[in-house]
């Protein structure tokens, strides 16, 4: 009976402690093979090139690249590489980032070696992996309400621009060509849509939002 082509690895950890115990972990088992390890995320896309892993196992604080990067990078020049993020930190910014950089896994180093095996395998098929923090994360943005300010038009967007850069609706009137009864119509609108009382409230909601250039 022939035996199934293991599946392919790569470690990417710039600690060698860490990348010494996962080998040994790997070593265990017989549908998995170690290919190659990087300490970098620079040193991981180079290794990438050569030897075409099935899997990366990424950290995600590195010197010099960081994970992050380092996966987008390796999923826009090859996509069949499937990249599953070991690492220590769970806070919402990483597990988004490495999501959005397209890792198909979000596991924490406390994992166990049968759960850490099992998401490789499941990565190997086309099957996400996460761990129940990063679940956690991915949930709670699910829940979390719309930033302040969708539903504003191009011309509020426009406006609220202006109240930005301290202009007074006689200024923004002269600037957009238009009489001062339309700019206060529209700055109205733009405090009801931000849900604020007063342009210092806009302003300040605004910025804290990124909601204009």
């Amino acid at each position: 009976m022939t035996q199934p082509t293991p599946i392919r690895i790569m470690l990417v950890d710039d600690h060698m402690v860490v990348r010494s115990g996962l080998s040994t972990v790997l070593a265990v088992y017989d549908d998995m093979q170690l290919v190659g390890e990087a300490g970098d995320g620079e040193e991981a896309i180079r290794l990438c090139e050569h030897l075409q892993p099935d899997i990366v196992l990424m950290d995600l604080v590195m010197p010099k690249m960081d994970g992050v990067t380092a996966t987008r990078t390796i999923k826009e020049r090859w996509p069949r590489v499937q990249v599953i993020a070991l690492t220590s930190f769970k806070e919402k910014e990483y597990v988004e980032g490495a999501l959005k950089a397209g890792a198909s896994g979000y596991l924490l180093k406390n994992v166990s070696a049968d759960e850490l095996v099992n998401a490789i395998r499941r990565a190997a098929a086309g099957q996400p992996s996460l761990s129940p923090e990063a679940a956690q994360v991915l949930i709670q943005k699910v829940n979390e309400p719309p930033p302040p300010g969708q539903d504003m038009t191009g011309r509020e967007r426009e406006i609220l621009a202006l109240m930005v850069q301290g202009f007074s609706n006689t200024e923004i009137a002269e600037r957009l060509f238009v009489s001062q009864s339309t700019v206060k119509f529209h700055v109205s609108n733009v405090l009801s849509k931000l849900g604020v009382t007063g342009r210092t409230e806009a302003v300040a909601l605004a910025v804290k939002h990124h909601l204009v250039s």
